[in-house]
């Protein structure tokens, strides 16, 4: 064989070879005065980052707990507070700030996301980057306004090494970290969307369910899908009835896939052991109407592996053997999710 085809051979087998490695490359964005998006989600927004459909991206990110002056008159010591926080609070102009309060790191881009595609978002791993969580109030906010008509604030220390919170002597609260916050652009004509409520972008879902190890599929409304992340949580509450739950900085490595072949209109979310269809609306029943009728669609069109029941089958089955669980009753539009055990389906799986 001659010497340059044996080159030729030798260099595109190198370059095949390296495929897979490129699709799992993985990346660090950490947050940074030029690198959140404060209170909002766009399709216009400038990316922070690009990547390629398959992807990985570790991901830093602020707490809704406030700047280090406040943090401080809580009680925090300043070595708890990292270095980041000042820097984006004293750094990113007022005119870019809202019109919500979430510090959110992103956009990420993805390249190849278009409308009408699903984002696939697997959340790989998440880790408590402080000591402290803090849960507060404010006068005319949370689920009931008129009970507590005033704001206070607390700080709850972390043990990240036994994984609880210590919230008052004989309290112990188990610490499961998650992401309030993770969602993509809404539609474009939506222009820069509030982060507080929730919407078919995801956004502040605020789903204690979706910790690591866990799936998020979004449908997707603009050109690279512009994902961001934020509002950390060590632990919360199904309601989150005071507004807030444990709020902490934390940074997470996220996996992000494009699915051409799928189609959806609201976000859902899969665990190890079970199913999720979401609902969102500033009515709770109408929220909850939507989420049953998401899971109803999930399990009669979508879901994978399993025969697909009829509508009929599927609204009993969510009667009989599903769980409709308030998400949250503070973030504008209540939030309301089906959680369908995994475990039911033990039929032989479609072959075609």
């Amino acid at each position: 064989m001659p010497a340059n085809r044996t080159r030729l051979i030798t260099l595109c087998a190198a370059v095949l070879l390296n495929i897979p490695t490129l699709a799992q490359q993985n990346q660090t964005l950490l947050a940074t005065p030029t690198t959140v998006a404060w209170g909002f989600y766009s399709a216009k927004a400038t990316p922070a980052l690009t990547i390629h459909s398959g992807n990985t991206v570790t991901i830093q990110t602020l707490s809704t707990c406030g700047p280090p002056e406040r943090l401080k008159s809580l009680g925090v010591a300043a070595s708890d507070i990292p270095s980041y926080v000042d820097d984006i609070y004293t750094k990113v102009p007022t005119s870019e700030r809202g019109p919500g309060g979430h510090i959110l790191t992103g956009p990420v881009a993805i390249t190849e996301a278009e409308p009408g595609d699903v984002l696939e978002v697997r959340i790989q791993k998440i880790n408590i980057d402080v000591p402290w969580a803090c849960n507060g109030f404010g006068a005319g906010r949370g689920f009931l306004p008129n009970d507590f008509p005033y704001s206070r604030t607390r700080i709850i220390p972390l043990d990240r090494e036994k994984m609880i919170g210590h919230f008052a002597p004989g309290i112990d609260i188990p610490l499961h970290p998650f992401f309030g916050s993770m969602g993509i652009a809404p539609p474009e004509s939506a222009g820069k969307y509030n982060s507080a409520p929730p919407w078919m972008h995801a956004g502040n879902i605020d789903n204690k369910e979706m910790v690591a190890g866990t799936t998020l599929y979004i449908p997707i409304n603009s050109k690279g899908a512009n994902f961001e992340v934020g509002d950390g949580h060590a632990g919360q509450g199904n309601g989150e009835v005071d507004i807030t739950a444990l709020e902490t900085q934390l940074t997470g490595t996220f996996q992000f896939i494009v699915h051409k072949d799928q189609h959806l209109l609201w976000p859902r979310g899969e665990t190890p052991t079970a199913y999720i269809a979401m609902g969102f609306d500033e009515d709770l029943k109408t929220a909850t109407e939507m989420a049953v009728r998401n899971m109803i669609t999930f399990l009669s069109e979508q879901i994978p592996n399993h025969p697909h029941l009829t509508r009929d089958d599927a609204y009993a089955l969510i009667s009989t053997a599903c769980d409709v669980d308030i998400t949250q009753l503070v973030d504008t539009k209540s939030g309301v999710h089906v959680l369908c055990p995994k475990n039911l389906f033990i039929a032989t799986p479609n072959t075609h």
